[in-house]
């Protein structure tokens, strides 16, 4: 066969062959092809032979050849094949599906006048049957298995193809093995998602087989239903262990065969041994189903440990036939609640049936939990009746139950939506934490019904007698008796709900401060047959209250006090800054300054500016802000503002005044500190000498540039005891405006202190014209400071208007 391609494999054939040759290739793929069928046939025969001999060997205690031997003398004996009396050894070894099947159908031909004909195909019923097990044990995967059982047990039965389902996670369907049609339809159909009805998705809901003598009446699509349009379909759950494995789905070109018990349990037979096949060997496409099932149950746990709503792992329990009994819980996660209160390391292990016995009802949770089991399709549903028990008193209430199965776990998640069975408990616990008890005093009969927690109220076990309500006064303070008389008449008298606050002083000495809630009960006559209500140990508000009442009278008296403190401090600041000022005599130059106080008045500061004319002929410039708002910035301010002016009488220069200022602010101050400029101007030399103590620099507007001064060093007051301070120069130049401010002007929250300072450059740099006055007035305008701090502003600009009065802006 070098150099010939076979037509069957999907290789070109040489086109230029002559037909002789072509006829010789094809007789020659025919060939090959029945001489694999029957190496198949044969190792199957094989197979179901060492099967036989096996059986002798075990029963007989034969040594292998003794038991071949035995073999062929029982068959020559018996008059029948070796592959006939193997497929009897099995049978009667076996007493299983098959042994049924085969005896059936033998029982049949039995019973009817054709003993020739069907007399044999009874007897070679059993060696098909066996031949097909031992080719489906001696299988690799479930493409030979379906093959194995069309070719030696559905091809005599009229059958032309076979599938085999798996039945994947979520109720999918895949196909797992298939024969009797091409691979292109089984690519086609190697996946049918959920949801979707076919004859193998009916077999799975109703977990019984589903017959069809004409699928393309019921509509239902299918495998290579477009190829056999008019053919009949049998579907038949594969199940082993109590779990449906799959779908075994045989097809016929017309109508299936009838329903007889015989064909029936071969067919149910076929469908045990692809069930052994989906659960032992891989799949087509090689899916490994036992080791993706080995680690369900962990999967599961951490996928129900996720879950906000209450989850159970559970896992199937099976008795010695491998029929369903129960399902053992293995996890419950942190979110489980059980209608009885256990707590989850209760049910953890125990069976489902053991935990909730009347989740075994008909229709039930365990039929559900039993169904997705079986079949693999989730289950969810809202409002399902179940049936609790708690202590011995069986409490119906509904849940919101989904299901699905995992492998072979299965994960049950519920939630109650109807909380009866734990309302008691939780009353319970309700009246404990806020102290509420409640009775009920029946008129007609003199009983009085009291709660746990009432008898807790007054201090009383629960064995001593219900106190009527009418006695109540006697248990109470009696500046309460007139106000419990009221109560008693509200309810008793004019029959009408009402409620008293007493001081109840128990037996063992302790005063409670009880509040008392009753209702009438009144009959059709409205009569006055009982009384109910409620009480509500309050002292813990009572208490409440009292603190309550002299921490509002403490904060009323400490909101006085600081009204009063920021008054006094505003008083103090407009003191020191009145808002009208007289003239100065400063030759050349021209002079303004605004304060803008906060609007909270809590929050008046320490920020302070100064103009004054020295008796050296020099003019003192200042401004400050001293950390922190109140009453002790204020002080604070004038002390260091005062300060200043007096040092300055000593002719010294800026940076010598600021070193002797932080003196004073350091160990004449209360831990004053503070940020300030002092600068004198020379008005003969029109120089600026000007020293700065962690202020921000000064703001020089030449032409129509504005720009920071160049800064000079110098640490803040008061920071500490010896520093000393760098001292700059300025030589002003006619019309050179120089401004000196406080952060009120430029703070703002959102922004660094640069980025305020150039929108500071921009603003003052617009307003080229105009007059002094004006300009402080526009940066005040379009300031964007957003911390409501103090603002001070000082303008002086250099003029040639000499001779002229300029006004004072800070005589205190």
């Amino acid at each position: 066969m070098d150099g010939e391609d076979d037509p069957t494999s999907g290789s070109s054939v040489n086109v230029s062959a002559s037909p002789a040759e072509v006829g010789r290739l094809a007789a020659t793929v025919a060939r090959l092809r029945e001489q694999v069928r029957q190496a198949q046939a044969d190792a199957d025969g094989r197979a179901l032979l060492e099967m036989a001999k096996g059986v002798l060997m075990e029963r007989l205690r034969l040594s292998p050849v003794e038991a071949a031997r035995q073999l062929v003398e029982l068959a020559q004996a018996a008059g029948i094949s070796q592959l006939q009396l193997a497929a009897d050894i099995v049978n009667q070894a076996a007493r299983d599906q098959f042994t049924d099947a085969a005896r059936d159908f033998l029982d049949r031909v039995a019973s009817e006048d054709r003993p020739a004909a069907d007399a044999e195909a009874g007897e070679s019923l059993a060696v098909q049957l066996r031949t097909a097990e031992s080719g489906v044990l001696a299988a690799s995967d479930a493409q030979a298995v379906a093959c194995s059982l069309l070719e030696h047990a559905l091809t005599p039965l009229g059958a032309t193809a076979v599938a085999i389902w798996t039945n994947d996670q979520g109720g999918a369907l895949r196909l797992a093995g298939y024969a009797g049609f091409p691979e292109q339809e089984a690519l086609r159909w190697h996946y049918v998602p959920p949801g979707v009805s076919t004859p193998a998705r009916r077999a799975l809901a109703t977990r019984e087989a589903v017959w069809f003598e004409e699928l393309a009446a019921t509509g239902l699509p299918s495998v290579a239903h477009q190829l056999m349009p008019r053919g009949g379909r049998v579907a038949v759950p594969a199940e082993a262990q109590g779990r449906i494995q799959g779908v075994l789905e045989i097809c016929w070109p017309g109508a299936p065969i009838p329903q007889q018990p015989a064909v029936r349990r071969q067919i149910e037979a076929l469908a045990e041994l692809a069930a052994h096949t989906l659960g032992t060997l891989p799949a087509a496409a090689g899916t490994d189903h036992v080791t993706a099932a080995a680690g369900c149950g962990t999967q599961l746990a951490e996928l129900a440990d996720s879950l906000l709503d209450a989850a159970l792992v559970l896992r199937a329990e099976l008795d010695t036939d491998g029929r369903l009994m129960d399902f053992r819980i293995l996890h419950a996660n942190p979110r489980f609640t059980d209608p009885a209160g256990r707590p989850r390391s209760a049910v953890t292990g125990a069976l489902l049936l053991e935990a909730y016995p009347l989740a075994a009802e008909e229709h039930g949770l365990f039929d559900k939990v039993a169904h997705v089991h079986a079949t693999g399709e989730p289950f969810s549903t809202a409002g399902m009746a179940f049936t609790a028990v708690v202590g011995q008193v069986q409490v119906p209430t509904t849940i919101d139950v989904s299901i699905i199965r995992h492998g072979q776990d299965v994960l049950l998640i519920w939630r109650f939506a109807d909380e009866a069975a734990r309302l008691a408990h939780l009353l319970q616990h309700a009246q404990r934490l806020v102290r509420i008890g409640g009775f009920e005093e029946d008129h007609t009969t003199g009983r009085i019904m009291w709660s746990d927690q009432l008898y807790a109220l007054y201090g009383l076990p629960l064995t001593a007698p219900a106190v009527p309500l009418e006695q109540l006064a006697a248990l109470a303070h009696p500046d309460d008796t007139a106000a419990i008389s009221r109560f008693l008449r509200t309810v008793l008298h004019h029959r009408r709900p009402g409620a008293v606050a007493l001081r109840l002083q128990r037996l063992d000495g302790i005063v409670r401060h009880i509040r008392v809630v009753a209702e009438p009960v009144l009959d059709i006559d409205h009569r006055l047959v009982g009384v109910r209500g409620a009480y509500q140990d309050i002292s813990a508000q009572h208490w409440t209250e009292v603190a309550l009442a002299a921490t509002r009278d403490q904060l009323a008296y400490s909101e006085q006090q600081t009204a009063e403190r920021n008054r006094l401090a505003k008083q103090l600041q407009q003191a020191i800054m009145p808002p009208a000022h007289g003239p100065i005599d400063a030759p050349d130059l021209e002079i303004a300054v605004r304060y803008r106080p906060a609007e909270d008045d809590s929050l008046v500061g320490g920020d302070w500016y100064d103009a004054t004319m020295l008796p050296t002929k020099q003019l003192l410039l200042s401004i400050g802000d001293v950390a922190g708002h109140g009453i002790e910035a204020a002080t604070g301010m004038v002390a260091l503002r005062n300060a200043l002016r007096g040092l300055a009488t000593t002719g010294a220069g800026p940076a010598q005044l600021l070193t002797w200022l932080n003196l004073v602010a350091h160990h004449l101050t209360e831990q004053v500190t503070a940020t300030a400029i002092c600068a004198l101007f020379d008005p003969e030399t029109r120089v600026l000498k000007w020293a700065r103590a962690g202020h921000m620099p000064p703001v020089l507007i030449r032409g129509e540039q504005a720009t920071t001064v160049p800064l000079v060093q110098g640490l803040l007051l008061g920071a500490i005891s010896e520093t000393t301070y760098e001292e700059g120069e300025i030589q002003l130049q006619h019309d050179d405006v120089l401004l000196l401010y406080t952060d009120g002007l430029i703070e703002r929250r959102d922004r660094s202190l640069q980025e305020s300072l150039n929108q500071l450059l921009a603003t003052a740099a617009s307003r080229a014209g105009g007059s002094l006055d004006q300009r402080l007035d526009h940066l005040l305008t379009h300031s964007s400071s957003d911390t409501d701090d103090d603002t001070c502003v000082i303008g002086v600009r250099l003029s040639s208007l000499s001779g002229q009065p300029l006004p004072d802006p800070a005589l205190a």
